[in-house]
């Protein structure tokens, strides 16, 4: 029996893939736990409808992905702190507080998109790559200030 998998089956196929099943295996498990549906000329154009909803939506995620990795591309991401007398920091800045200065700015970086191999301890400029979906990779200077106090 011709079948259309509505979601991932294990030892099976991926999503929207059109496989063939014993009838046994398809009437008594698959479709039964809702993870097949019988591939009829129906069904078969409703797959297609899929396949470009699905091409679509990952079209417009990469142009959007795309339009954040452009617009952060090389920017200068400044991070006052509080320094001791010897110049130390009083809190050293991870992928964490990066990403806290990304969403003042309004940007939606998480912090496992951000490349910090070491917390930063010390003031100065740091290059720091971002990665995004898609492959997608950009650099950002990442530089450390001192706090003023009025």
């Amino acid at each position: 029996m011709k079948v259309i998998l509505l979601q991932d089956v294990n030892k099976l196929g991926k999503k929207y893939e059109v496989k063939n099943v014993s009838d046994g295996h398809a009437r008594n498990l698959l479709i039964p736990k809702g993870l097949v549906k019988p591939a009829t000329k129906e069904a078969l154009e409703w797959l297609e409808v899929q396949k470009e909803i699905l091409k679509k939506s990952a079209e417009d995620d990469l142009n959007k992905t795309e339009d954040i990795a452009s617009s952060i591309d090389g920017m200068e991401l400044v991070i006052t702190v509080k320094i001791g007398d010897e110049g130390q920091l009083f809190e050293s800045i991870n992928a964490q507080k990066i990403s806290e200065r990304f969403k003042e700015l309004n940007f939606d970086i998480k912090k496992s998109q951000i490349d910090l191999k070491h917390p930063i301890k010390e003031t100065g400029e740091f290059p720091i790559k971002v990665h995004f979906p898609h492959n997608l990779e950009t650099e950002i200077k990442v530089i450390i200030t001192e706090q003023k106090d009025d």
